[in-house]
């Protein structure tokens, strides 16, 4: 199997993958899994972050981009969201890319791709995820969802060297 290409990104977008990608560091300092996202919207205001706090919440769904769109959708129109980009320091699992498509967010950028993740996850069963593309989430959607990524691959990944457990 032939893992995806790295994408090139713009300026603005690198900046804030890498944003995403401190989030998902700050997660894994206090004992969460390394996941970090944010909401950009398209005049560059940043209208949520978030980091992963399963561990802290005991919240199995405190997924880093739930917990943005948590935060962003009570506060800024559908319209707003759809011109707005999620930024993710991993690929969306299924449960997130859903609610992505329920937000109307209509771009996302990501760092490590699902394959990669995968390696660092193991074969424990309670760290696998559903083997199932982001990609094919959103192109079910019933509007257009920009998606970019794999991307900064290399530093995306540094996030999950040592944090899985074996």
């Amino acid at each position: 199997m032939s893992l995806p290409q790295a994408q090139t990104l713009n300026d603005s977008d690198g900046r804030y993958l890498r944003e995403a990608i401190a989030l998902a560091d700050m997660a894994r300092e206090r004992g969460n899994r390394p996941f970090g996202s944010l909401i950009v919207a398209a005049d560059g205001r940043v209208l949520a972050r978030a980091s992963n706090a399963n561990g802290e919440s005991g919240d199995c769904t405190a997924h880093a981009e739930l917990s943005a769109i948590r935060l962003a959708s009570p506060l800024h129109s559908r319209d707003e969201l759809t011109r707005a980009t999620l930024y993710s320091s991993a690929e969306p699992c299924v449960m997130c890319a859903g609610a992505i498509f329920w937000s109307a967010i209509g771009r996302v950028v990501y760092g490590i791709d699902a394959e990669r993740l995968r390696v660092f996850r193991g074969e424990r069963l309670d760290q696998k995820d559903a083997e199932l593309s982001c990609r094919d989430v959103f192109q079910a959607a019933s509007h257009a969802i920009e998606c970019i990524g794999p991307a900064l691959i290399e530093e995306a990944s540094s996030s999950h060297q040592g944090a899985w457990k074996v």
